[in-house]
């Protein structure tokens, strides 16, 4: 198989990558970044694109699947138009891309709680994205809800402390869907998902991503 990714330098998209690159069944995998990253592999082909600018990169958003894993946060992006930017427009344009070049499998990064509806602005970004992608009509569309993501090393203070939250709850039998979920058990699931044969809409969440990161 031939993958995409972009958001290949985020956490989750760099345990998606490492996965790939050793996963047999991939003989190609090409990134979209704006910075190279220092790694170098036989399989892999670096793009480094401006993501204003789909004129100069569309036409090479050709494979069998494409994996999106991009995504910020509004303080790191500084402003909600921002976020709306990378989160939804950049994602959404790939999608197009992808639709229009003949790739029929696409795997999306959400977010828990997302809804078109939703009254925050962060749910519903993800739950518009959501439901524009449904709209292009892939072959294989899955969708991940995760709860709170592990990241490795994270010194996010708020994300640390949620954890540590969640994992209490857990442990006294509350909100076990949403119980923290490791960057590399959602790589893992976006592969294997990746793989199935059955066409239509697959949406994941809490319990169901960890089930998907076991099955072969």
């Amino acid at each position: 198989m031939h993958a995409l990714i972009i958001g290949a330098t985020g956490a989750t998209g760099a345990d998606l990558l490492d996965i790939l690159l050793k996963d047999e069944s991939f003989k190609r995998i090409d990134i979209f970044v704006r910075r190279a990253p220092d790694i170098r592999h036989h399989k892999l082909k670096v793009h480094v694109i401006d993501f204003d600018r789909p004129e100069q990169w569309e036409h090479l958003v050709q494979g069998d699947v494409l994996f999106s894993c991009l995504g910020t946060t509004i303080k790191a992006a500084g402003s909600k138009e921002a976020q709306w930017k990378i989160d939804y427009e950049y994602q959404y344009r790939f999608a197009q891309a992808a639709r229009g070049n003949r790739v029929n499998n696409y795997v999306l990064v959400s977010a828990g709680f997302a809804s078109p509806k939703a009254r925050f602005f962060y749910s519903r970004m993800k739950g518009r994205l959501e439901e524009a992608v449904k709209a292009l009509a892939f072959d294989k569309l899955t969708i991940y809800n995760p709860p709170l993501l592990v990241r490795k090393n994270s010194d996010r203070a708020m994300e640390v402390a949620s954890k540590k939250a969640l994992q209490y709850l857990n442990k006294i039998g509350m909100l076990r869907g949403q119980r923290p979920l490791p960057t590399e058990i959602l790589a893992q699931a976006m592969v294997n998902t990746a793989k199935r044969k059955e066409n239509g809409v697959l949406t994941l969440g809490g319990q169901a991503i960890w089930a998907a990161a076991q099955a072969e």
